[in-house]
């Protein structure tokens, strides 16, 4: 058989997953693939120990895997953006296709290194970078190419699914829960990417340019991270029959896309919310094959490497054969891709869970609900806690129907006003996922 020569960039944690299992597994992925897949190169500063590498040329200048003239696939997995960026695109001006796992290189400058692969009739497959050993890139890519999709949410991030699981399961705080996170490697040293929505940012981006055929555009995408959730609203979510996901959601509607990552209530029914731990996943709603949902491991080593190595061979595959006969990166030609308009969180429409304390006195629910229904705000149902030992307020829970976020923030607004009521009012997003 041919042989097709990689380089892998980067030795950390996802690198070593995939020199092992491609060593492991050499004779049924060449097989695959019809071809010897072969590891040429590595360029790595440091060694790993959790692989040998004796046998393979490594170079501590990740460069020279660029510029090998005997690589035929760059494995980018040095995880960042500049540097990353720059081997990509050494890589493509010397004729090498290239795989990566990093999405907020694909997020921040996808098109542009898409642009490049384009002109010279080169591959760029990015399986990894979202949903880890997930398939979720393909299904879209390919597996869907029939469907006009409607909708995708996803628990896209491990940490923030660990941490709401164990504050859910266990009522734990958020600070607790998440040095546990820490000391187990689930979240960095200093976690905001994760916590604070921005890496589920990046995965949903990629996923919504798949999905709607629309450029790779980070602004306009509303991100809200789960720091500010409280024990107690979890638990009164599971009371309501709900659990609290960190999910991106993204939507085609009459007046643009949704793209929204933010902690959010679905029902208890819904397979989404029997996701835990660090695993992710993802449904899709289509307008022929309805709604199929994507679990799995959502990082870590091998379950990472899967996905890498898969598009090895989807690349290795393809490499005999004519460039216009490959899928392009965005499951489009460039040409089809179009602009769309990225909707203002304050211009979707969703239902909402709402919380604050109010005075326990009568007449103080008759002005709460007065001031919803003058904002044109239907109330599904609404709920008043017993009232602790020796205090005068009682937490309100009202979950309305759905509205505009604009006229639940002006209805918030009024209630925060109002001299009954103490403190802010805590509100969070309620989705169904069944329509």
């Amino acid at each position: 058989m041919r042989s097709v020569n990689i380089g892998i960039c980067g030795l950390g944690t996802v690198g070593a997953g995939v020199y092992n299992v491609l060593n492991r597994n050499s004779k049924q992925i060449n097989s695959r693939a019809n071809c010897d897949i072969v590891i040429s190169q590595v360029g790595a500063r440091r060694d790993n120990p959790n692989c040998d590498t004796a046998d393979t040329d490594v170079s501590r200048d990740i460069f020279d895997v660029a510029r090998n003239p005997d690589i035929d696939i760059v494995v980018e997995l040095i995880g960042g953006t500049d540097v990353a960026f720059e081997l990509v695109m050494l890589a493509l001006e010397n004729g090498k296709h290239v795989v990566t796992a990093n999405k907020a290189l694909i997020a921040m400058h996808g098109m542009e290194i898409f642009a490049a692969a384009e002109s010279r009739g080169l591959i760029v497959a990015y399986e990894a970078a979202v949903a880890g050993g997930i398939p979720i890139i393909k299904a879209l890519r390919e597996g869907l190419a029939a469907n006009r999709i409607n909708w995708l949410a996803g628990i896209i991030n491990g940490t923030t699914n660990f941490i709401l699981s164990e504050m859910d399961s266990k009522g734990r705080e958020f600070a607790d829960v998440l040095t546990e996170a820490q000391e187990k490697g689930y979240a960095e040293a200093d976690p905001t990417f994760d916590v604070e929505g921005i890496d589920a940012a990046h995965k949903l981006v990629i996923m919504a340019s798949l999905a709607f055929a629309m450029p790779l555009n980070l602004d306009g995408i509303f991100t809200d991270g789960i720091t500010k959730l409280e024990p107690q609203d979890v638990g009164y979510a599971r009371e309501l029959g709900y659990a609290i996901k960190h999910l991106g959601i993204t939507r085609q509607t009459e007046n643009g896309v949704e793209l929204r990552v933010h902690p959010t209530l679905v029902p208890e029914s819904c397979l989404i919310a029997g996701v835990n731990d660090v695993s992710n996943a993802v449904m899709v709603n289509a307008d022929a094959v309805g709604t199929t949902l994507y679990y799995g491991p959502g990082a870590g080593s091998e379950p990472t490497a899967s996905s890498v190595i898969a598009d090895i061979v989807d690349v290795a595959r393809t490499m005999g054969s004519a460039a216009d006969s490959w899928v392009p990166a965005l499951g489009c030609n460039s040409a089809s891709l179009q602009q769309q308009t990225i909707m203002a969180i304050e211009d979707i429409d969703t239902s909402f869970y709402i919380r604050f304390a109010a005075l326990d006195k009568p007449g103080v629910l008759s002005d709460i609900t007065k001031i919803m229904a003058d904002a044109g705000i239907s109330i599904e149902a609404i709920i008043q806690r017993e009232q602790p030992a020796g205090e005068d307020y009682v937490n309100v829970i009202i979950l309305t129907n759905v509205t505009r976020e604009k006229l639940l923030d002006a209805a918030v607004e009024n209630i925060e006003q109002l001299e009954t009521v103490r403190g802010n009012v805590s509100f969070i997003r309620v989705e169904h996922l069944d329509q």
